[in-house]
């Protein structure tokens, strides 16, 4: 991989997808690569998930705007001068990322850390991008304690 100079990552807002961006960047800063974040959005909503918006150009709007955030809240100290653009994409997240990566370098993505129930029940988009993607997919990990600290408040509520 020492010529790599496309990555695809995916980003959606949540703990997981924030260290997947801040590691593609990392890596595409040492290789001389460049970055492209990716969001993927749907009208029809994902299962389990209350719908917040009322319209598909609502929904197209928070998901750029959450994209803007998530690249925006980058500290400078982790771009290393690497170019990072942004695109909001309907779809399911496995095929958007997948397809998005059929001519990167790699794929990253963020895992979320759910149970094996949670991912029973619902899926994972990791494990569907592992499975369909054709180039490399690196998957970044939030630490355990990351994951306790998210869970203390509900615990407490």
């Amino acid at each position: 991989m020492e010529n790599m100079r496309r990555i695809i990552v995916g980003v959606d807002g949540s703990e997981g997808g924030r260290r997947a961006l801040q590691w593609a960047v990392r890596e595409a800063a040492s290789r001389g690569g460049t970055v492209q974040a990716v969001i993927a959005w749907r009208w029809d909503g994902i299962e389990g998930r209350p719908v917040i918006v009322t319209s598909p150009s609502e929904q197209r709007a928070l998901a750029t705007q959450t994209l803007a955030h998530e690249i925006e809240s980058l500290p400078e100290h982790h771009r290393g001068g690497v170019t990072i653009a942004g695109e909001a994409v309907e779809g399911r997240p496995g095929d958007v990322l997948t397809s998005m990566a059929a001519d990167a370098d790699l794929l990253v993505l963020g895992s979320h850390g759910h149970s094996r129930v949670w991912h029973s029940v619902l899926g994972s988009v990791s494990e569907e991008c592992v499975r369909k993607a054709t180039c490399p997919v690196v998957v970044v990990p939030v630490p355990r304690e990351a994951l306790q600290a998210a869970a203390e408040p509900a615990l407490r509520a």
